[in-house]
């Protein structure tokens, strides 16, 4: 709903019936406005969740407004006879929803809401984020607390609220028109059914690019379960917008880390139906299933995997011979590597730089910032920094990527030879530990550190969460933590993965890793018996060259075909696949 619509609307409603800030919080979750109601609702419901409603009637054009210092900011309309009339007042305020959250606000359960320790590699140090606090909404109930049915009267799910979905449905339709491979995927495919009897497990981040997917798979013939790969990443609208249409999905925006092990329970742990296929962002389903339900892989087809963390898990299992099953490795198709990986993070670290510099005036042109690690997402983050007119430094342990570095105009640093001098801490190693306490202490004071890993274990956040030091929500997902003497420095989603947390992921980018993982759930569901062993597999090249070209007609993009004695004279097959699979 337009902003003029619910201006019009708001214009017929008496002030008599305009809700109160108490009313406004059980009525509209953070973060939702009007466009996020049901349009079957009533018409006088239009307005809420706007901050300032409009009076019914307005005074005359004539009439000049002053404030009454004395009456608090009363405001006050001075007739042309100079008599006095009070405006109509609201007898509660209406409050900002961020204004009302405090640290450590939302209510907890003993013994199931309690800090509970990860018992995976990814969440290993890390704390719940209900020591903290998260982005709900005024309505503090846990969804898990909730009885919650979509229209078809369909209960299998656990999201914050299903009245959203209409808002994440647009949001979904928007992503479609940016993810041109997928589509066209499920146009081609749709009646093959590839996928037909395919059960999915997914957890990955709960997007309108991910409800893209999930679609795709269920046209393709699956059948699906989700739950998030990420506490702060879940959209709630399309969350909602899923469950509305059939999706079983278990995730919303702000979870505890209990919370998050509980969702991804309920996706595996449901009588008479077991997965067939995973799909995984991280490694922690395929860890959990490993943990709790081991025998679930003698049903299993196989794991496809899309991060540098759950790609090296599922490496250490197979070196161990404990990978019972065959593996994709996502992450380093080319595609996926260098798309998502790099043209994704370069996009990603503008828009969070948006977010500080609305949060804290900052401005990046000159500004130090060491990014730690010159993979593709680092090599991504460096660009964008540059590109800024920032000052950066980069860490490195491989002296090929170090290497690569030096020649694109970096220096290559230590992280304690800067860390007193510099503005801005950027890790993106995928390993544990890389920013520590000591590091911390010896910052400069208004540095900001942030992570663009996956996995939360990169900033040593763990160690923050002392009495000596205080925590400081300056907005969602951005905290002052401030030490003895005053020095405080700026912590963005308490040290989560940064681009999905504080800010947007490009559509189209995502489109390309989508379309490779659909593909990869294909190959691994009907490759023949023997095809893959008990081991971690590459996505074919072949296959890697055709998700890219399901990318090239939204640039009117023309490929030069081979002639035959071209084809011959590089011993290829005029249709591919054109590299080996060992090029990068």
């Amino acid at each position: 709903m337009s902003v003029q619509v619910v201006a019009a609307k708001m214009a017929e409603v008496e002030l008599k019936d305009v809700p109160t800030g108490k009313e406004l919080s059980a009525e509209s979750p953070a973060g939702s406005s009007a466009a996020t109601s049901p349009a079957a609702e009533p018409s006088a419901k239009a307005g809420e969740g706007l901050l300032t409603p409009i009076p019914a009637k307005m005074p005359q054009a004539s009439a000049m407004k002053r404030t009454d210092p004395q009456q608090n900011g009363g405001e006050a309309f001075v007739n042309r006879d100079g008599t006095v009339a009070e405006a109509p007042r609201m007898k509660k305020q209406i409050q900002f929803a961020d204004q009302k959250q405090e640290f450590n606000k939302r209510p907890s359960k003993i013994g199931r809401r309690s800090l509970s320790r990860s018992i995976s590699q990814s969440s290993t140090d890390s704390y719940s984020s209900a020591a903290s606090y998260t982005d709900s909404s005024d309505d503090e109930t846990s969804p898990r607390d909730k009885q919650q049915k979509n229209s078809k009267g369909n209960g299998d799910f656990c999201i914050k609220n299903i009245k959203q979905a209409d808002f994440g449905r647009r949001e979904i339709e928007i992503a479609e028109q940016e993810m041109p491979a997928l589509m066209a995927l499920r146009k081609r495919a749709q009646g093959e059914k590839p996928l037909a009897g395919a059960k999915v497990v997914g957890c990955t981040h709960i997007t309108a690019q991910t409800a893209v997917l999930m679609e795709t798979l269920s046209a393709l013939g699956a059948q699906c379960r989700w739950a998030a790969c990420n506490i702060y990443s879940t959209q709630n609208e399309v969350a909602a917008a899923l469950a509305e249409g059939g999706f079983s999905v278990f995730a919303w925006k702000g979870e505890s880390e209990d919370d998050f092990w509980w969702c991804i329970d309920r996706c595996v742990n449901v009588e008479g139906w077991q997965p067939n296929m995973i799909l995984d962002d991280g490694g922690d389903l395929t860890h959990w299933i490993y943990k709790k339900y081991p025998n679930m892989f003698k049903k299993i087809k196989g794991i496809v995997e899309e991060s540098v963390t759950g790609v090296h898990r599922l490496y250490q299992l197979s070196k161990a011979g404990k990978l019972c099953v065959p593996a994709m490795n996502v992450n380093d198709s080319v595609t996926k590597q260098k798309f998502d990986n790099l043209y994704c993070c370069r996009e990603a670290i503008t828009p969070t730089s948006f977010l500080l510099k609305r949060t804290t005036d900052v401005m990046f042109g000159g500004k130090q910032v060491v990014v730690c690690g010159y993979g593709e997402v680092g090599k991504g983050c460096c660009a964008a920094l540059k590109a800024m007119g920032s000052i950066v430094y980069v860490t490195e342990i491989d002296p090929i990527c170090a290497l690569q570095a030096c020649m694109d105009g970096f220096r290559l640093v230590k992280l304690n030879e800067v860390i007193r001098q510099v503005d801005i801490v950027i890790t993106c190693t995928g390993n544990k530990n890389v920013v520590v306490r000591e590091n911390l202490d010896r910052m400069k004071n208004g540095c900001i550190v942030c992570n663009m890993g996956h996995s939360n274990t990169e900033i040593d956040v763990a160690s923050l969460r002392t009495p000596e030091l205080t925590w400081e929500r300056v907005r969602s997902q951005v905290d002052h933590v401030i030490w003895p003497d005053g020095k405080r420095i700026v912590l963005l989603a308490e040290g989560r993965l940064l681009n999905l947390s504080c800010s947007t992921v490009p559509t189209f980018v995502l489109s390309i890793t989508a379309t490779t993982q659909a593909l990869a759930l294909i190959e691994l569901y009907n490759a023949p018996e023997g095809r893959y062993k008990q081991d971690v597999y590459l996505l074919p090249k072949k296959m890697d060259e055709y998700v890219a070209s399901l990318h090239l007609p939204t640039f009117d993009a023309h490929l030069t075909e081979l002639t035959d004695e071209q084809a011959k004279y590089l011993g290829l097959n005029k249709n591919g696949p054109f590299k080996p699979n060992y090029y990068r």
